[in-house]
């Protein structure tokens, strides 16, 4: 067990010394005030298939906006059963920025979501005056008033392709308490946001919930068909943009979602829809990923209780490192430190939640989304 324990301690001294200072939450939209001499073209593009209990509040956050510039919400209506586009037309009072697209049949090689997102793109370009910039955004994402003006101005004094917020997701419930806040941790873990935001790094990634993209360079970078079966599709659609100049992607506490996750299944079933594209869908590398996982959650507790003499000392230092990367999530998230304790059970469980994503896709029903399974839609052209 000394050996194990030695080398989980080893990866914890790597995570927080030499993986870009993830663990730190620093990267954040706390630049300055939103201040520019002209104001560039914005239409915002919302995909949204029966979001009838969300579509209320982010339409009407979107069009609160206090932006200077010419701004319009095109909402993309994907086979909606519950009256979400009415909700939207109620919520917009006639207000004329509000085009509301219904959604073509889906086809082949497709996932719903970004071929609702590219109607919107094609909408919004086909706009008398094109946008310089889109905003593309989901149905349960709520805006501050400021939100789109800020992610302007810095996309502007910085030069971004690809401005990118991770919204502050719900978490009140027990179950999201348990695992949203170990959710931000790991996506920053695998794709450090300090090295998404250095153009010499490879590393790219974004959020999907809010992104603000040149239109010019997602033209120039393939368009949405790019990565139109991409079921990560924000991290798929980051790598292509990176390729056309800087991007940037931090944590935002101006930007929410008002989705709710009550019970566990409810987030189960949210990272089982795409934590095997995660990994190519390849049992190998699931293998891989479950090693790796124990290794640098799992070891060090159970070396720290169960060990003995030099294994037991060296597991505790590992879980005392875990505890504190974990400390600055949890209080962006506003919770109690004790939760970092808990951290190599909620990453178990996260285990799990990819295990059961293997075994969806197995029996054909991979990616399931609002009635469709998108799993590796290209091989079913």
């Amino acid at each position: 067990m000394i050996a194990a324990a030695s080398i989980a301690l080893a990866v914890w001294l790597y995570l927080l010394l030499a993986r870009g200072a993830f663990w730190r939450c620093s990267e954040r939209d706390d630049w300055g005030q939103a201040e520019l001499p002209a104001w560039p073209r914005v239409a915002a593009v919302v995909p949204a298939r029966n979001e009838a209990d969300c579509i209320g509040d982010s339409i009407g956050s979107l069009l609160a906006q206090d932006y200077g510039g010419e701004w319009t919400v095109v909402l993309v209506d994907d086979d909606s059963s519950d009256g979400t586009a009415e909700i939207a037309r109620r919520v917009a009072n006639a207000d004329t920025r509000l085009r509301v697209v219904r959604s073509r049949g889906l086809p082949a090689g497709w996932t719903g979501k970004l071929w609702a997102a590219k109607q919107g793109v094609d909408a919004a370009s086909a706009l008398p005056q094109p946008p310089d910039y889109l905003l593309l955004t989901d149905a349960d994402i709520v805006h501050a008033p400021d939100s789109v003006s800020r992610l302007v101005a810095h996309a502007e004094r910085q030069h971004l392709v690809l401005t990118s917020l991770m919204v502050k997701l719900n978490c009140e419930s027990f179950a999201e308490r348990a695992t949203i806040p170990a959710f931000i941790f790991f996506f920053q873990m695998l794709y450090p946001f300090s090295c998404v935001n250095r153009p010499e790094s490879a590393v790219a990634a974004a959020a999907g919930g809010c992104m603000l993209v040149r239109a010019d360079a997602l033209r120039k970078a393939g368009g949405i068909e790019a990565v139109r079966a991409a079921l990560i599709d924000d991290c798929a659609l980051a790598k292509a943009l990176k390729a056309q100049g800087p991007i940037w992607l931090g944590l935002t506490e101006r930007v929410r979602s008002v989705r709710c996750y009550p019970a566990g299944a409810d987030i189960r079933r949210m990272v089982a829809r795409s934590a095997y594209a995660q990994l190519r869908y390849s049992p190998l590398l699931l293998l891989a990923m479950m090693a790796l996982m124990a290794l640098t959650f799992l070891v060090p507790p159970l070396a720290a209780i169960f060990g003995s003499g030099a294994a037991r000392w060296i597991g505790a230092g590992s879980w005392a490192l875990m505890f504190v990367a974990f400390q600055p999530t949890l209080r962006f998230y506003r919770l109690s430190p004790l939760w970092g304790l808990a951290l190599p059970v909620i990453a178990l469980q996260y285990m799990l939640f990819t295990l059961d994503s293997a075994y969806q896709y197995v029996r054909g029903q991979g990616g399931s989304c609002k009635g469709r399974m998108q799993a590796n839609v290209s091989e079913r052209r």
